[in-house]
């Protein structure tokens, strides 16, 4: 397998970055300029893209924190990973969820702060990239799926909410009550319009009820859905200028890896796909690892289901046949939340 280098970015905090799937594509500027778009004549190909969320928080304010619940003592590791998946012809997304306390084997890695060869070993997904970077937590997720990683996407807590209140909020719905102990996220059942602060508590709650991570993946990839038809809605996407604002206040002035006008440039293009051109799902859970691994409770993907989803994202197949369809369960179990839904499912009605 290949492994694409990418120059490492400085760490960046971030609740969930759902939103920047609406049409961010972060990555390196080592990589070949990006395929499939202007010149898709020329044998144009799919697009891999991994979603990183680290849990660091230091691009908000005191205040912020205090008022969005958005303390507390980070890790350094990823909260929030997703494997995006643009289809050759740019006419599909898949959207791919991966529980942070999934079972992982670590490749070996030059270990920069001590100059040794650190061998691979078990941990948890989410610690490759406290380990390494996200230069290691791509090569931990190519060597789990077998897919190649194109781009990679990291927006800190200050991205997402500047971008979200650029976008006019964006609306979620619920059929149920949804509070969180810990973000302080209180919804009563219905449509509501969020903006960047509250929206930052809707994509970070986890103790909303017994579903914990895979819950908060759902709902992520709800936000996801929820932000792509807005932006649809205001036409924020169909115009290369305002597309062009909200690459840059995404993208902030820190350093990037992927230029502005390229990354608007994809934007406008998944800015004409209907919600029924986007499938979600999260990695197929076979149970939990055992305890003499040593990396205390996680998640087992289960190997026969997760080779054949990834099988498709490799040969660039939808995990949805023509006019097939399915209801998400609310909320999500572990085998319920694998079953792959249009995102039309997901949209408010």
């Amino acid at each position: 397998m290949t492994i694409k280098r990418h120059l490492r970015p400085r760490r960046l905090a971030i609740p969930g970055i759902v939103l920047a799937a609406t049409g961010a594509l972060l990555g390196s500027s080592a990589l070949p300029p990006l395929p499939g778009f202007g010149a898709r004549e020329h044998a144009p190909r799919a697009l891999n893209i991994l979603l990183m969320g680290t849990d660091e928080r230091d691009s908000i304010s005191v205040t912020e924190k205090n008022e969005f619940h958005a303390g507390g003592h980070p890790c350094g590791c990823t909260d929030v990973l997703m494997l995006v998946h643009l289809s050759a012809r740019r006419d599909r997304v898949t959207v791919i969820g991966m529980p942070r306390d999934s079972s992982a084997e670590i490749p070996s890695y030059h270990d920069e702060a001590n100059g040794v060869q650190r061998p691979s070993h078990p941990a948890k997904l989410n610690a490759a990239y406290q380990e390494g970077g996200p230069e290691l937590t791509i090569r931990t997720v190519q060597s789990m799926t077998g897919v190649n990683v194109d781009r990679f996407v990291q927006v800190d807590f200050r991205r997402f909410i500047d971008t979200v209140d650029a976008a006019g909020g964006v609306e979620v719905c619920t059929t149920r009550p949804l509070k969180d102990s810990a973000t302080k996220l209180d919804l009563a059942p219905g449509k509501h319009r969020l903006g960047g602060g509250r929206a930052l508590e809707y994509v970070r709650s986890r103790h909303v009820d017994s579903s914990a991570d895979l819950g908060r993946i759902q709902r992520q990839q709800r936000f996801l859905v929820q932000a792509l038809r807005g932006l649809q809605a205001r036409r924020l996407l169909s115009d290369p200028g305002r597309a062009l604002f909200l690459t840059r206040t995404l993208l902030g002035g820190g350093r990037q890896g992927f230029s502005v006008n390229e990354l608007a440039q994809e934007a406008v293009a998944l800015g004409r796909l209907p919600a029924s051109a986007t499938e979600f799902t999260i990695v197929p859970i076979s149970g939990y690892a055992p305890a003499s691994l040593g990396i205390g409770s996680a998640l087992t993907w289960d190997a026969r289901k997760a080779d054949a989803l990834f099988r498709k994202v490799r040969r660039d197949e939808p995990l949805l046949a023509k006019g097939e369809s399915h209801e998400p369960q609310d909320p999500p179990t572990v085998l319920g939340s694998t079953v792959p839904v249009r995102g039309s499912a997901y949209a408010c009605a």
